[in-house]
């Protein structure tokens, strides 16, 4: 299935806490969308590969994604090699996106500012043709660049060089954060708390996405980075800023 945006991310959980509501957004436009998880999540604390696997499809239900998948790299141990990319380059040339979203280049886990490493490096080398790969039917891939790699905020905050307005979204990116049962609000288990079990650090998220909203007069946005200059058609394109 060829799809419009792909978000790919080093864990299960991180897309729905980062950019969830920019994928429901567009796929209420009627745009394709879908995940890619390069783990499994399986070092996490709390909960396990398949209960992470389990709370993903949850999740993606709840996104009305038309694709997630995981590509089972080592969680904690995947490295920006030839080995890694070129499983990356398959996926891309698999589904074939206009837009990727990855993760943060700079973040307080280690996998995160990797794993963008690794997916804008094999974003670029899915382009070149003399790189060949096997899809899934046996037959050699064509080569498919992404037009645009666009990098979402995470722990760490960074300036964004824009917003997506979700407001009309953002129940549905509580519902699905909320999927994650053994990862997020889950202070009455038994299980070890984390840094990311908390009540705070559930409303951290969702404040965060209140004051970029507020910054262009909406009610809640997600933030991204770019490292590729962003040109418009139109002025139109524009949301208005709070004067």
């Amino acid at each position: 299935m060829k799809l419009d945006i792909l978000a790919i991310a080093a864990h299960p959980d991180d897309v729905e806490l980062a950019c969830s509501g920019t994928l429901m957004v567009h796929a209420a436009q009627g745009m394709k969308t879908g995940v890619l998880d390069l783990t499994r999540g399986e070092l996490g604390t709390r909960g396990t590969p398949e209960t992470r696997e389990t709370e993903a499809q949850a999740s993606a239900a709840i996104m009305g994604l038309d694709v997630r998948a995981n590509l089972s790299l080592k969680d904690g141990f995947f490295r920006n090699d030839t080995e890694e990319q070129l499983k990356l380059i398959a996926a891309i040339r698999k589904y074939r996106p206009e837009i990727v979203l990855a993760n943060a280049y700079e973040d307080r886990h280690p996998d995160h500012g990797r794993g963008a490493r690794l997916i804008a490096d094999s974003c670029f080398l899915a382009g070149l043709r003399k790189i060949e790969t096997i899809g899934e039917d046996g037959l050699p891939q064509q080569a498919w660049r992404p037009k645009q790699v666009f990098h979402f905020l995470q722990d760490k905050f960074q300036e964004p060089d824009f917003v997506v307005d979700i407001s009309p979204v953002i129940e549905r990116k509580k519902e699905a954060i909320r999927a994650f049962k053994t990862q997020f609000l889950a202070s009455s288990d038994n299980e070890p708390q984390t840094y990311i079990s908390s009540p705070a650090f559930f409303e951290g998220v969702i404040s965060r996405d209140a004051t970029l909203g507020r910054v262009v007069g909406v009610a809640y946005a997600e933030g991204f980075t770019t490292v590729k200059m962003l040109g418009i058609r139109s002025f139109r394109d524009l949301i208005n800023n709070v004067t």
